[in-house]
């Protein structure tokens, strides 16, 4: 079996031995540990590892981002920093705003797996595109995808059937045009107009690549995700005399690209969010609760009641209906800015944002245990289900998710302990 080689760059020995213990159990084979920026050059041009995972602030004459540069720049191997998350992330923001880009310390083992595995598959999705869009650029006349050719003023000289078809302009009529008029083309992020690239291209000399998030406008309002580049035409001398832009209808690539985020990030069984999602938004709730002092959140933690005899009475078939079931019935006790997960088997929990105190958070745990308490009709089997119920408030100070997960899951249990449907709150005597 094809293991992939990684290279761990980290100076705190104790917290890599670890990574690279949870890196092996996944099945990666890890080349080596290195602590310093000079060491991680000369292993990754000895050894050439498919990623390197880098403590983004490692100090030393080359520091951490220094060592990025020249590993991405020179032999364009992935990188996936790691880094604590109140210490590195404001003064590299910039850095670590890319999606999957980073992964927290210390590393859960299933968050280590989902980061690797994320960072691997982009780097493999962008080498091919860079690929694609290296012969399409070479190739102006392919059939393949659409071509369109401007002269230095950046008026329309020439385009492709392609290039008609998804913008709807015939060539006749598009001939001398503006490029922008023709090729409307809108970032979908900033929801702008995107000026004549062509302009841009050789105003800049060299070739420059479509937003990611760029729109095409279609001449009869269709909206089409496209994606490539534009580049300068240069005669024999040198001079600039137009420039080339190569396009595609990435729409089938954005939806398998949507599926993978979405399946990476949801329970395949409940389709609710998993735990990897859940504390992301956690996270970014406590984030938010820091910048106003008022805001309030908790979370609940629930353990259904007695999971386990409804499996072994009724068979896994029923009691996959009963989860799904269960998980109908937790989102519709919820607002629509709240968040239910599935964390695995009978576990679930409930992020409750903007609440005033400890008393909007029970009155959901008493809101969800009596949707619960109502009997369901499964595989013509009537089931009774109950849950017992942690919560954790965020006036506890919370910096990190998992101490508030941690705390609602002790509450939960000492719930349980005094039986069936019940509900307890950490810190709290009920």
């Amino acid at each position: 079996m094809f293991a992939h080689k990684i290279l761990v760059v980290e100076d705190e020995k104790i917290l890599a031995f670890d990574i690279r213990n949870s890196l092996q159990k996944l099945g990666y084979s890890v080349l080596e540990i290195t602590a310093s920026g000079e060491e991680a050059i000369r292993k990754v041009a000895e050894v050439n590892p498919h990623l390197v995972l880098i403590d983004i602030c490692l100090a030393g004459e080359i520091n951490g981002i220094e060592v990025v540069d020249i590993i991405q720049n020179h032999f364009h191997i992935p990188v996936l920093y790691l880094t604590e998350y109140s210490a590195d992330m404001k003064p590299n923001k910039q850095r670590l705003s890319e999606p999957f880009s980073y992964i927290l310390k210390p590393c859960a083992e299933k968050d280590l797996h989902f980061a690797v595995e994320m960072a691997l598959y982009k780097h493999q999705m962008n080498k091919k595109y860079e690929e694609e869009n290296q012969r399409l650029t070479a190739i102006i006349n392919s059939m393949g995808c659409a071509v369109v050719v401007t002269y230095a003023n950046g008026t329309i000289q020439m385009m492709n059937p392609v290039a008609e078809s998804l913008t709807g302009w015939k060539q006749d009529e598009a001939y001398g045009k503006d490029l922008g008029e023709v090729v409307n083309l809108i970032d979908k992020d900033m929801d702008e107009v995107i000026d004549n690239l062509a302009a841009q291209a050789i105003e800049a000399g060299e070739v420059l690549s479509l937003p990611d998030n760029c729109n095409l406008l279609a001449k009869d309002g269709k909206i089409i995700p496209i994606g490539d580049s534009v580049a300068p035409i240069r005669d024999v001398d040198g001079n600039i005399s137009g420039a080339v832009l190569v396009f595609q209808d990435i729409t089938k690539r954005k939806q398998t690209e949507a599926q993978l985020l979405r399946n990476a990030c949801h329970d395949h069984l409940t389709a609710l969010p998993n735990r990897v999602l859940f504390i992301d938004r956690l996270r970014q709730t406590i984030e938010r609760s820091r910048r106003r002092n008022d805001y309030n959140f908790a979370v609940l933690f629930l353990d259904l009641d007695g999971f386990k005899e409804i499996n072994d009475r009724f068979g896994h078939t029923t009691g996959d209906d009963f989860l799904v079931a269960i998980a109908r019935r937790l989102e519709s006790c919820l607002r629509s800015g709240d968040t239910v997960a599935r964390f695995g088997g009978d576990e679930f929990a409930v992020l409750i944002e903007d609440i005033k105190d400890v008393t909007d958070a029970t009155n959901v745990a008493k809101r969800i245990q009596e949707s619960l308490s109502e009997p369901l009709q499964l595989n013509g089997n009537q089931i009774i289900p109950t849950a017992s119920i942690g919560i954790a408030l965020s006036s506890h100070g919370y910096e990190e998710p998992q101490n508030l997960i941690r705390d609602a899951d002790i509450a939960m249990y000492r719930a349980k302990r005094q039986g069936k449907a019940r509900y307890g709150v950490f810190g709290f005597n009920f």
